[in-house]
């Protein structure tokens, strides 16, 4: 590694599409001719924000690093926990391996972090129950003194999980943080453009605004490093993490499911068995039965499957099965994963109709409904993300037409000097100057 430090920077929800924007602004301008770009990077399957960030720093498939959804499956819990935890990844991490080398790191809300070495760590976790208070959750899960730190100064810019402010906050600290501690690798995550493709569709203007405060915040970073006097040493990696696309409508397959007495319901309307449950992932789902290993079960099910196919219009683009899950690089636990057709979103209710419209007066992340959402197969068209290497470890000018995010951990493990082991990904040498 010639340069002293790293930041790499993920824009949750940024797409290639984006780059058409992002190469006017005046930073992300910047970069991408001062540096490398990958122009169209897929993702990983199913393509959710925990899923992807897991597999950046370990360079595997989700069936292999373990986190294979946002969100735990728990049976008849639809508000579960999420993958907060480092202790959820299997194997190592490029954060691991940097400290053991001796490099300091930090993580700003980077997901998947919870709990781990970083010695300076805000970790994303958040209140979904009751009983959990968002304090106690943030002070276990990540570094209580920098936490207090970055909250007494600059907490009064945040207003809970609403963009912009969130990212403001992170802004924030980010640069506090460049100036006070310098740490050699550092992870920033920025959900400014995902919160409001979610809320309000992939192209509407607060979304795209969503683009343009990105490249500001981009510009603050690189200004603190010029006045620290460290920019010539340090390397920017900006990169995304998958796209999103416009929906109209939900499938509720669990209704489905319990109609056909394979989901059991108590008297305050709760799961108390099941037989077989759709776990959501936004484009895609999962498919757990109790007895993965009873044909008869798996055939009814696959069968009611195969019949919500032949609704028109067509809600169901395509099902896998088994081996089929496992060679995309998903759960390998669940007996199905079906893809949802553009438009068309899974939701987890066991109330409603099969097909729901999605109402505009429902639109918000906390109940679910969506006017744009992610999830869907990686390897669909116009649904890429982008990766750009800035710094002395990065050549100049050179574009890639496309590339994959299995690859960014390697290919980062090389500029760390470090090696990440059993990834499934390989190094792309033709960006590196080492």
């Amino acid at each position: 590694m010639k340069s002293k430090y790293m930041i790499i920077i993920s824009f949750d929800a940024v797409s290639s599409d984006d780059l058409k924007i992002l190469k006017t602004l005046p930073n992300f301008k910047k970069i991408i001719e001062g540096g490398s770009l990958i122009e169209n990077v897929e993702s990983v399957y199913p393509t959710l924000t925990y899923p992807a960030h897991a597999t950046i720093v370990t360079g595997k498939y989700p069936k292999n690093h373990g986190i294979i959804d946002n969100t735990i499956f728990k049976a008849g819990d639809f508000n579960p926990n999420w993958y907060w935890y480092r202790k959820d990844i299997k194997g190592s991490t490029l954060y691991d391996l940097a400290k053991e080398k001796g490099l300091s790191t930090c993580s700003l809300l980077w997901p998947v972090t919870g709990g781990s070495s970083i010695k300076y760590n805000l970790a994303e976790i958040f209140k979904v129950k009751p009983h959990q208070n968002q304090i106690v959750q943030s002070i276990c899960a990540g570094s209580l003194f920098y936490q207090l730190e970055l909250n007494n100064k600059f907490g009064h810019i945040r207003r809970g999980l609403t963009q912009p402010a969130l990212d403001d906050f992170v802004i924030e600290a980010a640069k506090y943080t460049i100036n006070k501690y310098s740490p050699n690798l550092m992870f920033i995550h920025f959900t400014d453009v995902d919160t409001n493709r979610h809320h309000y569709g992939y192209s509407d203007k607060k979304a795209i605004d969503g683009l343009y405060r990105h490249d500001k915040r981009l510009g603050e970073i690189i200004k603190v490093l010029e006045e620290k006097n460290i920019l010539h040493e340090t390397d920017i990696v900006a990169l995304g993490d998958h796209s999103q696309i416009d929906v109209d409508k939900m499938i509720k397959l669990n209704t489905l499911f319990k109609e056909n007495n394979l989901i059991t319901v108590n008297g305050k309307g709760k799961v108390s068995d099941f037989q077989a449950l759709c776990k959501s992932l936004d484009g895609s789902a999962y498919v757990y039965l109790k007895n993965p290993k009873d044909e008869k079960l798996k055939k009814k099910v696959e069968d009611l499957l195969n019949g919500v196919k032949t609704n028109k219009p067509d809600p169901i683009e395509f099902i896998l099965k088994d081996n089929e899950i496992i060679a995309k690089g998903a759960d390998s636990n669940a007996s199905f994963m079906i893809e949802a057709s553009k438009s068309f979103y899974f939701v987890d209710d066991i109330e409603g109709d099969l097909l729901e419209d999605v109402k505009a007066d429902e639109v918000g992340i906390i109940d679910h409904r969506h006017k744009a959402t992610h999830g869907y197969d990686n390897k669909k068209d116009n649904y890429g993300t982008f990766f750009i290497g800035y710094g002395k470890d990065f050549k100049k000018g050179i574009v890639l037409d496309t590339g994959k995010l299995i690859n960014h951990g390697p290919t980062l493990a090389k500029v760390l000097g470090v090696d990440l082991k059993n990834v499934d990904g390989e190094v792309v040498d033709a960006i590196l100057q080492l």
